[in-house]
């Protein structure tokens, strides 16, 4: 299993860390894991609609520390 492809827009306000998500997706090979990691609050709601307007999976949303927002897709084979 390749190793995930990690998102990092951490300090980053809406929209910027979907544009990221979306534009590693789009480079992403059919199947890969993508692991966005986001201090803004929206991400938990805006990565998981963005996975489901490309047809992705969520995986998992999960909390860190330092109020930082870790979500991994995977993108459709």
């Amino acid at each position: 299993m390749p190793e995930p492809v990690v998102v990092d827009a951490r300090g980053h306000h809406c929209p910027v860390p979907t544009l990221k998500l979306r534009k590693a997706h789009e480079a992403a090979p059919a199947g890969a894991e993508l692991v966005l990691l986001a201090t803004d609050p929206m991400a938990r709601i805006d990565a998981p609609h963005f996975a489901g307007q490309v047809g992705a999976t969520v995986l998992e949303v999960t909390d860190l520390d330092g109020g930082v927002i870790r979500i991994r897709i995977q993108k459709a084979l």
